[in-house]
């Protein structure tokens, strides 16, 4: 990336145009820096401004460092073969020329890009090798470094927090949605963006900045950092689905990827060993196992998937949290206020206060440490665990019937008794996990600050954690709101405390 490379091939090229008294213009060089001709998926735009140039006849004679700079591809090769034989094209490279038009030099040029596809294969299969040995051996992997890690697999401290801080609110059930979680980190404000992230400037802008400051120490110039901007739902969405934040080692076959499902991709890069366990690294995890789980389900959660808005946060406090009094569905937001179709319309700015106004009582009450939900954190680990186990075992019988060891049947059976039994640990951890997000407002030092300064998402979650709420019609012709037609029911949870009658009793 430094240029000097390209400054040398630019030279020797232009040496051989001399030589032969050819004529190159200003636009007739061709340059993708660090565009590997290698992977035909990659997009080498100025190789493609090229082959345009060619058929518009702009030229009819190519220069090149060597014949694997112009491609890797046997199929772009015979492309310029026919061009030669059709259209006599000269090629020369500056190491040695290949002369198209002729029999043994189309020869030389097939036998050296066998011979350079066959290098890039082999050295694939080398740095392969080496990635999944780092992998099992449970070491950071090289290249871009994650939000929150250093290339060695340290943890910085400031991007952790970001980190942890992203997991922690997409963990909660109806929580803000990636694009709030975007918003959130590029430092907006708005109802359904979180206060709670902290505004960091864009991740590959810090890169290059970091890759600058190493270039200042060698003594090479620095290289245009991009400028600010917002997040991307995207850059989220790869942080959430990155297994390394839970302590998981991570490697992906490309070759052998059967999953093309990018949206489970990152799940299934988790590395397991012989017996199906998943290999943890040797950084510190960001966040728990169990959290990162959870966030997964939420990501595969086909509602999700099916989303065409692009948005999954709630951004009224009542809306699908209410409950029509008439028939106990949820109501919906609508315009300016809460609706069930047939059954009533209600004012949103009214029906909130009101319902804010008793949460925040109850949020005062000196009784409040009482009600806080406590995690057992070993359980969990211990429920992942052997939540891990039941699918190893799963994996096993495959390998066996794939082994032509057991039966089709025993498969099958094996595979009723593994999930059933995960599914009941499943119903367990969210059970304990479920309230670990209220702890941000219920164990703050001033729980009423901390709930009046939260997202909409959180105050949803505290009121569903205490209370049941039903709307009534409003009477017809009274203008006035009437606290009667709001119920606000106290929910009494024997498992993680109890919550005791209201001192203002709400109708």
């Amino acid at each position: 990336m430094d240029g000097l490379a390209i400054d040398r091939q630019r030279e020797a090229c232009e040496k051989i145009a001399g030589n032969r008294g050819w004529k190159v213009d200003e636009d007739s060089y061709y340059v993708d820096q660090s565009k590997s001709a290698t992977d035909k998926t990659k997009k080498r735009p100025a190789y493609d401004r090229m082959v345009a140039d060619f058929k518009a006849d702009r030229f009819d004679a190519i220069i090149c460092w060597d014949l694997d700079r112009l491609t890797r591809q046997p199929r772009q090769l015979e492309d310029w073969i026919d061009a030669a034989e059709d259209r006599g094209l000269q090629l020369v490279t500056a190491n040695g020329e290949a002369d198209l038009a002729t029999d043994g030099g189309r020869m030389y040029a097939r036998i050296k890009a066998a011979v350079a596809r066959g290098e890039v294969d082999r050295k694939s299969a080398r740095q392969s090798a080496a990635q999944n040995q780092r992998a099992r051996q449970g070491r950071a992997p090289k290249g871009v470094r994650p939000l929150g890690y250093a290339t060695n697999g340290d943890v910085i401290p400031n991007e952790a927090k970001a980190v942890r801080e992203i997991f922690r609110l997409f963990a909660i059930q109806n929580g803000p949605s990636i694009a709030a979680l975007a918003a959130g980190l590029s430092g907006k404000t708005g109802d359904h963006i979180p206060k709670s992230l902290p505004h960091l400037p864009k991740h590959t802008r810090t890169l290059m900045m970091e890759r600058n400051e190493r270039r200042q120490i060698e003594g090479l110039d620095p290289r245009p950092v991009p400028d600010d901007g917002p997040w991307g739902s995207s850059t989220v969405l790869g942080i959430l689905r990155n297994p390394r934040y839970a302590g998981y080692s991570v490697y992906t076959d490309k070759k052998n990827r059967i999953n093309k499902n990018k949206r489970r991709t990152w799940f299934s890069q988790v590395l397991r060993d012989d017996s199906g366990q998943p290999v943890m690294g040797q950084w510190d995890a960001i966040v728990e196992g169990y959290t990162w789980h959870v966030v997964q389900e939420r990501l595969d959660d086909q509602s999700r998937v099916t989303n065409r808005t692009g948005s999954t946060a709630r951004k009224h406090l009542g809306s699908s949290l209410y409950l029509c009094g008439i028939c106990d569905e949820p109501v919906r937001a609508h315009t300016r206020g809460y609706r069930c179709a047939g059954h009533l319309i209600r004012s949103r700015s009214q029906v909130d206060g009101f319902v804010l106004r008793i949460a925040r009582e109850r949020l005062s009450r000196l009784d409040l440490l009482d009600a806080v939900p406590l995690a057992d954190e070993p359980r969990l680990r211990d429920i992942q665990l052997r939540i891990l186990e039941h699918q190893g075992r799963i994996k096993r019988a495959q390998h066996d019937y794939d082994a032509e060891i057991i039966e089709g049947m025993d498969l099958k059976r094996i595979r009723a008794r593994e999930n059933a039994a995960i599914a009941d640990l499943e119903v367990e951890r969210l059970r304990l996990v479920g309230g670990s997000d209220l702890k941000v407002i219920l164990g703050a030092e001033d729980p009423l600050v901390a709930f009046d300064g939260a997202d909409v998402a959180i105050k949803r979650r505290i009121i569903d954690y205490f209370f049941t709420v039903s709307l009534f019609p409003h009477p017809r012709g009274r203008k006035a709101f009437d606290p009667s037609t709001v119920k606000v029911e106290p929910k009494r949870r024997s498992s993680t405390g109890t919550i005791g009658p209201l001192t203002q009793r709400a109708p």
